[in-house]
């Protein structure tokens, strides 16, 4: 997993929000006049070896819809109380004060960002992954999680059922959560279909062959949206999808990434 993509009303609020509330550093900004959208890029280290938000700012646009579908970003943080004390110094909503996670086992807090979008701060102590988790919900998990494992090659890394609380979840990644972000997926009872609004964009994947990766996304019920090629202008091959209950994913050429980013 490469990157998390989604779009923000000013850019300026919210790099200042994450910098100085969440400790990320802004890795790269890029301005495309042509096209009246900005992008930024954040995360905790370099992006040839960490997961990373791509912030977007449309020209004109300060406001969007999150929807309902979208469920927040993981952070790993080693006090989560002082994160929220620090938050809360520095104007963050806090939603969910810090206290134990519904299993118990971990102490969580959720804060929102000045879009509100929600964050999720898990104490765990150091991590070389601290963005470690992409929330969506889903209709039907067992099909989202055959579908991530057979199209998109990632392993189940754990589930969990809360029958007194009417959801369960699934932990979906390329390698252990304690090394690597994950994609959790949450099936709430009874709902099938959720609004996604026009806030959350997609998630990037490094891939090797991204007519390969198409090939899978096709033949295990996954819709391609953008046919697998190279873009025009930067030559980066990539190819788009939409999963089983329309949410995209974006997979990007390894080598022309990192071309792209020297």
């Amino acid at each position: 997993m490469l990157h998390v993509v989604y779009r923000v009303g000013d850019l300026n609020k919210t790099i200042k929000f994450y910098t100085e509330c969440l400790g990320m550093k802004l890795l790269r900004r890029r301005d495309i006049p042509e096209e009246q959208y900005s992008n930024a890029f954040l995360g905790y280290g370099p992006e040839d070896s960490n997961f990373v938000v791509e912030l977007t700012y449309n020209y004109g646009v300060d406001k969007y819809n999150i929807g309902t579908g979208f469920g927040h970003f993981g952070i790993d943080v080693e006090d989560v109380s002082k994160s929220v004390e620090l938050i809360k110094a520095k104007g963050g909503k806090v939603t969910r004060e810090p206290g134990p996670d519904k299993s118990g086992s971990t102490i969580i807090a959720s804060v929102e960002d000045p879009d509100g979008y929600t964050f999720e701060l898990l104490e765990r102590g150091p991590s070389p992954e601290p963005l470690c988790q992409v929330m969506l919900r889903v209709g039907d998990l067992d099909r989202a999680i055959n579908f991530y494992k057979k199209a998109f090659g990632m392993e189940l890394l754990r589930k969990r059922d809360y029958p007194e609380y009417k959801y369960t979840y699934a932990l979906m990644g390329y390698g252990p959560e304690d090394k690597n972000p994950v994609l959790e997926l949450t099936y709430n009872y009874g709902i099938t279909d959720y609004d996604k609004g026009n806030g959350y964009a997609q998630i990037a994947i490094g891939t090797d062959d991204v007519y390969k990766s198409a090939e899978a996304i096709k033949l295990y019920g996954g819709k391609i949206v953008l046919e697998p090629g190279p873009l025009p202008g930067i030559n980066t091959k990539i190819t788009a999808c939409l999963d089983p209950d329309g949410w995209k994913s974006v997979f990007v050429d390894n080598v022309d990434f990192m071309k792209e980013l020297e």
